[in-house]
């Protein structure tokens, strides 16, 4: 998949979602350096912050959604495909 400057992206998939969250946490606790900066630096905040997001996950994918966020879920994303194909005209 090619991003922005033509990079190269990982596909979408629930375990490099998953992964991406895992490292975005470390990073953010300072186990490994900022990879756009080289740095290690801890932003405890931001880590929890992650930590809550594959908590939810983890809590929707045993429990599953609710009608409203199945239908908040369908909502956003037919507005965000219609947004990103009126983009590329």
């Amino acid at each position: 998949m090619q991003g922005p400057d033509d990079m190269m992206l990982p596909e979408v998939t629930f375990s490099t979602f998953v992964l991406s969250l895992a490292s975005s946490a470390l990073v953010q606790l300072g186990e490994v350096p900022d990879p756009d900066t080289g740095k290690q630096e801890k932003h405890p905040e931001l880590a929890r912050h992650s930590i809550d997001v594959l908590n939810m996950l983890d809590d929707k994918i045993a429990n599953g959604l609710t009608d409203k966020e199945a239908r908040l879920l369908k909502d956003v994303l037919f507005e965000l495909r219609m947004k990103y194909v009126a983009a590329g005209k």
